[in-house]
């Protein structure tokens, strides 16, 4: 019997011609970002690259080149819809060259249109800074709560610290102010998008601890990711007005930013 280099791989009992990388793909190694792209064009594209690039070196030591990544992007996007739900996955290096890139598109996704009610859940993402395919434990109590009628996960910590929903950021509402956790968790493209909003609007945030037991003292809060921004309702037992002048003025914020050329 010869061995072959090419990975023998079946599914549901049927055999399948597989690229070599299909093998590494399902290793889990990897890390990705995830774009709505309208017209062509994707909000905050800088913050997608610079985090590709970063997640890039950290993990397999060698750069990423963003306009090698654009470049990608637009060849995925011809002759389909420049309107998409775009991913871009990075996986280890081929030896002799570069980190290999995969490119998903698929129809885009709706912003949500009503807002959210949230449970707690004592989980925390291994390495959170990391948009990194390790994704079950999240999607898992993500899973769990949707069934149980929420929408959406929050992961504390042990002792109650909050850190970002299973697949969004989380910010709250105080007074006037917008107050983002501070804990382990993905600075996500579009809590960096609103960021850079918000200080051209001259509206202030913070970045400071909140546990659970400070939930009740907030006015309102919201939770925002590559599919939108959207109000929250409830979190566990408290409950927040989905209609404060300045989650208002956050999604109108989100709404009126930028849109990159790919």
């Amino acid at each position: 019997m010869t061995d072959s280099p090419t990975p023998h791989i079946e599914i549901n009992g049927r055999a399948t011609e597989a690229d070599p990388l299909l093998f590494e793909m399902l290793s889990g190694q990897g890390h990705f970002t995830a774009m709505q792209v309208k017209k062509g064009r994707v909000r905050g594209l800088d913050l997608h690259l610079r985090r590709l690039d970063a997640a890039t070196r950290e993990l397999f030591g060698v750069e990423l080149d963003g306009e090698l990544v654009r470049g990608r992007i637009r060849h995925a996007l011809r002759e389909r819809s420049h309107d998409a739900a775009v991913r871009v996955y990075v996986y280890r290096p081929e030896p002799g060259d570069g980190p290999v890139t995969v490119i998903t598109v698929r129809p885009p996704v709706p912003e949500p249109e009503t807002a959210q009610r949230l449970r707690s859940v004592a989980y925390q993402r291994p390495a959170a800074h990391l948009k990194h395919l390790g994704g079950f434990g999240q999607r898992y109590h993500r899973d769990r709560v949707q069934q149980e009628g929420y929408d959406e996960a929050l992961l504390v910590a042990p002792d109650g610290a909050v850190a970002e929903g299973a697949i969004t950021n989380i910010g709250f509402i105080e007074g006037a102010t917008v107050v983002w956790p501070d804990a382990p968790a993905l600075q996500g493209t579009t809590m960096l998008v609103l960021r850079r909003e918000l200080d051209r609007a001259g509206i202030p945030w913070a970045q400071r601890p909140v546990h659970t037991a400070d939930l009740a003292s907030f006015d309102g809060a919201f939770v925002c990711n590559s599919q939108g921004v959207a109000a929250v309702s409830a979190i566990d037992n408290t409950r927040y007005s989905a209609d404060t002048e300045l989650v208002r003025t956050v999604r109108s914020l989100y709404g009126a930013a930028p849109w990159d050329e790919i």
